[in-house]
């Protein structure tokens, strides 16, 4: 009876568990706003590594990293352990750039030491698109021109001067809508070396991914970001590279920059930048950063930028990248990953830069077979904004040749019920 019980009491809790993972979904429609009006669906009780759990239990591979957010894995105790400490000390005390706080002031330090010279002087925000728009605002204000130049399918950003940024003709699908927008911009084709005679006296900045992320992994021709360089110089215009998406470890150094050998004027971080928290910052000289301060002062200011408890989140994942020789094993996973799924036949091509994938299937109807096969088998993926025919594998940078090695076996299923 005792056992018959304990059965009946089990199947109760089961029943519950399910009824309250449905009524939070209807919960999730009726009252989160939407982005679009097929979300995934899928519930998160609790994440761990490179894995998420339902409420149900179901297991999935994390191969997005909440768009290369959890480079260091999910829950890391290293980054639990300095939310908790410092969220118990003090949290918000005064709006950005006026109290000194131990967490921005470290960060900061040590973010400016691991950049190439000059970029040391770290402005924190957010989120991508808030550094993205403190980067154009900063390069209009020091070049007093008003000309910016971006990259055709590059994204910064859906705030109204990120958006501006999204390259015609291709943004257009995202911008229409919305306009009228900022004037005097324009985009280039990337790894056009012919385009680059566009910049000109006028232009304030070029704004441009070291990769294109949301292009579907679309990487510099050899020399062209040197080229580009030379061009800024020679004109008088500020290069700002975005990484957001491909910094922090992403591409197999700590920053793209780093990996392809040139510095630029500014560079923008965010996503796994907060450790797994809201934070994004925009990084120059000191020189170049000190026009913000005058004329008029408060030339950007913000609230929550540079939040204590996302500053030592950010910080404790950056030690971590670091103490564990992270990143030094990136281009290696990646090749591996590489090798593993190179040869099967429904992969026509596989463009990668460290743990940064594009897997090209050639058709968007393969590919949203692919995305719902994948959920299926407890595979999260997404496809890239302006590539709709390739899913992305971006896992947290912490993943083992195991869990590599387990996740292809799975991918390779889903490829062979193509």
């Amino acid at each position: 009876m005792l056992r018959k019980n304990r059965f009946v009491s089990l199947r109760s809790k089961i029943s519950k568990d399910m009824s309250n993972a449905q009524i939070l979904r209807r919960q999730f429609l009726a009252n989160v706003a939407q982005t679009s009006p097929s979300p995934m669906l899928v519930g998160v009780e609790r994440a761990e590594g490179v894995f998420f759990y339902t409420p149900e239990g179901k297991r999935y591979f994390d191969l997005v990293s909440g768009v290369s957010v959890s480079n260091v894995g999910h829950a890391n105790p290293v980054v639990v352990e300095a939310v908790k400490r410092q969220a118990e000390r003090y949290m918000h005390v005064m709006v950005y750039g006026e109290m000194v706080e131990r967490p921005q002031v470290e960060y900061a330090v040590e973010i400016a030491a691991a950049l190439p010279d000059p970029l040391e002087s770290v402005y924190f925000l957010n989120s991508g698109a808030e550094a993205v728009e403190g980067a154009l605002k900063l390069a209009k204000r020091y070049t007093h021109r008003t000309e910016m130049i971006s990259m055709r399918r590059a994204y910064h950003g859906s705030t109204h001067g990120a958006m501006s940024m999204m390259g015609e003709p291709e943004g257009e699908e995202w911008k229409n809508a919305f306009r009228p927008l900022l004037p005097d911009c324009k985009a280039l084709d990337f790894n056009s070396f012919e385009d680059l005679a566009k910049i000109t006296e006028k232009t304030a900045c070029v704004l441009c991914e070291p990769v294109q992320g949301e292009a579907g992994v679309r990487l510099p021709q050899e020399g062209y970001l040197q080229a580009l360089r030379k061009r800024c110089d020679e004109v008088g215009a500020l290069l700002i590279f975005d990484e957001i998406q491909v910094g922090m470890g992403r591409t197999g150094e700590m920053f793209a920059c780093q990996k392809y050998g040139v510095t630029p004027d500014i560079i923008t971080l965010a996503k796994a930048f907060g450790g797994g928290m809201p934070l994004g910052a925009f990084v120059s000289s000191k020189e170049i950063m000190d026009s913000l301060q005058t004329d008029p002062v408060l030339g950007h200011i913000t609230t929550f930028g540079g939040h204590p408890v996302c500053c030592a989140a950010g910080l404790a994942a950056f030690r971590y990248l670091k103490d564990n020789h992270v990143v030094e094993d990136v281009e290696r996973k990646g090749a591996l990953y590489e090798e593993l799924l190179k040869d099967h036949p429904a992969v026509l091509e596989i463009r990668r830069s460290g743990l940064l994938l594009a897997v090209e299937l050639g058709t968007e109807e393969r590919l949203f077979k692919v995305m719902e096969l994948f959920k299926e088998e407890g595979i999260m993926s997404d496809w890239f904004l302006y590539c709709a025919t390739a899913f992305r594998i971006s896992p947290p940078l912490v993943i083992s040749d195991d869990e590599i090695r387990e996740s292809v076996e799975i991918i390779r299923r889903v490829l062979d019920r193509l």
